[in-house]
């Protein structure tokens, strides 16, 4: 996808082809608007990023090297090894991601860890939750362990550092998620606006859309 992540899906999915993996972004994509999804992906419409999203990216890349050596956070969370910038596949799920670390943790289990260049604003929004549950599914099946838990270091709080607990019913609505979204862009479905039509003035298709 083209917007803000830092997965690459280009790869595997071209224009008015048949989609094979969706990203954790695309989700946040669909989460924000489901119809976002289908002006970028089905009618291949750009969204022309503006210049804010462009710098808060770099802004976020620099954060993120400065944050990455800070062993303190692992070690609050019981880590005994990572993976940093690791990339998966899961033809199982059609998700692919990369995730800024993969934690080892001392119960066996892993989580994953992702940089947040915002602030804590007392709760875990849905978009990041969801997330973090796909990723830990790509872990899951990638490295054989079992995940329950992830972290979010919001990195303009003060590297304030949040537990995300991950249910096997959380699992499961993410999954049904992703395939809401298959159904957008493989049968080229035209899904219902966001009832949220405040996100509408910060949407780059409001000139298109019929809401």
């Amino acid at each position: 996808m083209k917007n803000p992540s830092t997965e690459s899906d280009d790869a595997f999915r071209r224009p008015h082809e048949t989609s094979i993996f969706v990203t954790p972004s695309d989700v946040i994509e669909y989460l924000f608007c489901p119809r976002f999804l289908y002006y970028m992906h089905v009618l291949d419409i750009d969204q022309h990023e503006h210049k804010r999203l462009l710098v808060n990216k770099g802004r976020d890349i620099h954060q993120l090297k400065l944050v990455r050596n800070k062993e303190y956070l692992r070690k609050k969370i019981g880590c005994i090894d990572k993976q940093l910038d690791v990339y998966l596949t899961s033809a199982k799920h059609r998700l692919v991601g990369r995730i800024d670390e993969v934690l080892f943790l001392e119960n066996n289990f892993a989580a994953p860890l992702d940089y947040k260049f915002s602030f804590w604003e007392g709760k875990i929004y849905k978009t990041y939750k969801t997330q973090q549950i796909l990723y830990a599914l790509l872990i899951e099946e990638n490295f054989q362990t079992k995940v329950e838990k992830a972290f979010i270091v919001y990195i303009r709080t003060n590297n304030h550092l949040e537990e995300i607990s991950i249910t096997p019913k959380m699992k499961q609505e993410a999954l049904k998620i992703v395939d809401e979204i298959f159904d957008i862009l493989n049968l080229n479905y035209y899904p219902a606006a966001t009832r949220y039509k405040n996100k509408c003035l910060d949407c780059t298709y409001r000139n298109l859309c019929t809401v």
